[in-house]
């Protein structure tokens, strides 16, 4: 029994002083963004790498999720649910669910596990001590630009998946269920409104920041060689992928009771 209550004591420890830990980064994250002379020029490179090269993965998910939903949609209706509803159910499992989650959850493995290996990397061969011996704010230099980077393309990635996810979605419909394209859009169009496209904005936002910020964290606190920097790169990962699911949920419950 003294071992359980010591083992939950150490978790709970652990929790609250990782959670300090990260507010702290985030606060230097934010302090460090009136240093632009320092990250202006990294933000580019930073939106090619987490934005321009996650284009591939973001339209093949994207593609397979507008094809599975239309099919899946198909298969549970009858003759006596109109056909248009499937445009319906396509546009708002698309728009307000799949395209954001996915696309983050995609994103989490690739983009999370890759700036936390980067910078666990530079961890734990000292150059972060060297960039601050040169007086250079390693927040600035590393965090901000990745920051910015994710919470600006993770949007446009979310739009990007979206109109992929809708179009597939229409196609299967059209070639494989046999319906007009008169129908899919009248069942898209009619059940349309603003939270379609707010929800998944907000979304996406919040992903970008949470999970670019996480491998920053993990990348920051590693330690022990290369295998620290695996550790950092897996927790990363893992952890972006359950603050993903999490604020999914927040963020739906709260915008629709609201609305």
């Amino acid at each position: 029994m003294t071992f359980v209550f010591g083992f939950l004591a150490n978790r709970i420890y652990q929790f609250f002083y990782h959670l300090g830990q990260f507010g702290d980064l985030l606060w230097q994250t934010m302090k460090a963004l009136k240093d632009g002379g320092t990250y202006g020029s990294l933000v580019g490179i930073q939106m090619n790498r987490i934005g321009i090269q996650s284009i591939p993965i973001v339209v093949y998910v994207a593609a397979f999720a507008g094809m599975v939903t239309a099919i899946q949609s198909s298969e549970n209706f009858d003759e006596f649910i109109p056909a248009y509803l499937i445009g319906f159910v396509v546009e708002k499992s698309i728009l307000r669910e799949l395209c954001a989650v996915l696309t983050a959850l995609v994103l989490a493995g690739r983009v999370g596990a890759s700036i936390a290996a980067e910078i666990g990397t530079m961890r734990v061969t000292e150059q972060i001590d060297a960039l601050e011996t040169l007086a250079f704010n390693p927040v600035s230099y590393l965090v901000v630009p990745r920051v910015i980077a994710g919470t600006v393309m993770f949007p446009v990635l979310t739009v990007f998946a979206a109109l992929i996810g809708v179009i597939t979605g229409w196609l299967t419909s059209i070639l494989v269920m046999d319906i007009s394209s008169f129908e899919f859009f009248k069942g898209a169009r009619q059940y349309f409104d603003t939270k379609d496209v707010v929800l998944p904005l907000v979304k996406s936002i919040l992903f970008g920041l949470s999970i670019t910020l996480i491998a920053c964290y993990q990348g920051f606190n590693s330690k022990g060689g290369a295998e620290g920097v695996g550790a950092a790169a897996t927790k990363a990962a893992v952890t972006s992928c359950l603050m993903v699911l999490f604020l999914d949920f927040l963020i739906a419950a709260l915008i629709l009771f609201k609305y």
